[in-house]
């Protein structure tokens, strides 16, 4: 049979397969000596070991399209990064470096700002002005309201969305409106596993619609983007394409240098100044890496 890990904890893998529930499952042996480790959102191909008790092994890993290292997740086809609109604010370095980070996995985002109920409108224009060209899909909505949420949900359709963000943001609320279903069965499989009360500590995969999963990932509050050297960093900006080439020297890094079409482009206001201070701060703590 053929699933899909929607939940892994303990050295268990739970895989879903189409019109036959959840299975909990071991990895066999043999994942172990070729040092592949079973994620979230993995395609496989299970051995049922009773049908009774949905229990089976994986024996097989289909070949992954993407991996991400933290969270650890396979088959992303895009990421929804949640923040508030207010209460709290938007920590936008934060923000910033997970926009950076799906950049250098070539991962579509979908940049949701939640509790658009209780922000002005100032502050919605201003979020809207520092995003509109940062290379992703935007969308405003309000959970407690079900505000835009079918909007939403035709974005996810047919896709394997992780959803993303700080704590506070309205994630959990926002899953449990797009599958009423989560916190049940996320209790089922934490009796099952005798844990207590469920919060994200482990990366888990909810259906809702026909190919259509949405994937809780544990809240991160810190990204540390270091796995590329800092003149790669402003490939990631996509605001800053539109500039390319027309920089005074080649290879601008567009931090010192002058006749920086990029540094003229931002005080003329046609690159925010937020996203331009956020890249001068990631471009600094790259460069700073390399002297220890």
């Amino acid at each position: 049979m053929q699933g899909k890990i929607v939940k892994g904890i303990a050295g268990f893998y739970y895989v879903h397969v189409v019109e036959s529930g959840v299975y909990e499952c071991k990895a066999k042996g043999i994942f172990r000596k070729d040092k592949k480790k079973p994620l979230v959102g993995d395609d496989v191909e299970i051995e049922v070991l009773s049908e009774v008790e949905k229990t089976g092994s994986i024996i097989n890993i289909f070949e992954r399209k993407n991996e991400l290292i933290r969270p650890a997740v396979a088959n992303i086809d895009q990421a929804l990064v949640v923040f508030a609109a207010a209460k709290p604010s938007p920590h936008f370095n934060l923000l910033d470096r997970f926009l950076v980070m799906m950049q250098t996995k070539e991962i579509p985002v979908i940049l949701c700002f939640n509790k658009e109920d209780i922000a002005s409108e100032e502050k919605l224009s201003e979020l809207a002005k520092i995003y509109e060209k940062c290379g992703c899909q935007l969308i405003f909505v309000s959970a407690k309201e079900e505000k835009n949420m079918e909007t939403l949900r035709r974005m996810l359709e047919g896709k394997t969305t992780a959803i993303a963000g700080p704590s506070g943001v309205g994630k959990s609320s926002i899953i449990n409106l797009l599958n009423p279903k989560a916190n049940m069965e996320t209790g089922s499989i934490s009796r099952k596993i005798e844990r207590g009360k469920h919060t994200t500590r482990h990366s888990e995969l909810f259906m809702i619609g026909e190919d259509s999963y949405i994937m809780d990932t544990p809240g991160f509050s810190s990204l540390y983007v270091n796995d590329f050297e800092k003149e790669e960093l402003k490939y990631y900006f996509p605001e800053f394409e539109l500039y390319e080439g027309q920089c005074r020297f080649n290879g601008c890094d567009h931090i010192h240098e002058p006749g920086c079409a990029v540094k003229e482009a931002v005080e003329k206001g046609k690159i925010h100044a937020v996203r331009y201070e956020d890249y001068k701060e990631l471009y600094e703590e790259l460069k700073n890496k390399r002297r220890y």
